[in-house]
């Protein structure tokens, strides 16, 4: 990256951006111990987005499908103390951390939307009342409203295979999605994944 120019997005077949930060368990994770294993990493919108939160759920109630040498990153939009206050509740089993000073969604190219809010707000409304209904409410929202979700998935070499940038605060790449890739071969993509 030419670094007066802004970043571009991330595009499949690009090694993956370093990512060095504090998680919820008060230690600074680094990407770059995940070398030679494969992996989605994942930038939500901020710490008690229910769209988020829903998200964070679904991983890890499902965590397990996913196989033993997968694994997840979460990186949030909010200050680490308001994380803590609203992430610990899922007692993930993979690293969420929080990027206060929004660095690494800038370095990913992660975009601001408030198009994409109200997108999801009507579209997504079950999805809504769902994670309203979970105890996911949007108190205290530190960190950037307008900001859309992005997913990678990395392969074992620090590939990126998918780059999957978000329309909307509910867009994710589907569970399917995820899971299928972390039980391919190395390098593999699945058919269905593109970037957009």
């Amino acid at each position: 990256m030419n670094p007066t120019s802004p970043p571009t997005r991330v595009a499949p077949g690009e090694q993956v951006r370093p990512v060095r930060l504090q998680g919820i368990d008060g230690a600074v994770f680094d990407l770059a111990v995940l070398s030679g294993q494969r992996y989605m990493l994942s930038f939500l919108r901020f710490a008690s987005c229910p769209f988020c939160n829903l998200r964070v759920h679904e991983l890890t109630q499902r965590f397990e499908e996913l196989g033993e040498t997968f694994t997840i990153v979460v990186v949030f939009d909010s200050p680490l103390d308001n994380l803590i206050r609203h992430a610990a509740r899922h007692a993930a089993r993979f690293p969420i951390l929080a990027d206060e000073t929004g660095a690494y969604y800038r370095a990913y190219a992660i975009e601001r939307s408030f198009g994409g809010v109200l997108k999801g707000m009507v579209l997504r409304a079950p999805s809504l009342m769902k994670a309203m209904a979970l105890g996911y409410l949007p108190t205290s929202p530190k960190g950037s409203l307008t900001t859309m979700p992005a997913d990678f998935l990395v392969d074992e070499l620090g590939v990126v295979r998918a780059a999957h940038y978000g329309t909307d605060e509910g867009d994710h790449l589907p569970f399917e999605t995820v899971r299928a890739f972390a039980h391919q071969g190395i390098g593999a993509l699945p058919a269905e994944t593109r970037s957009r």
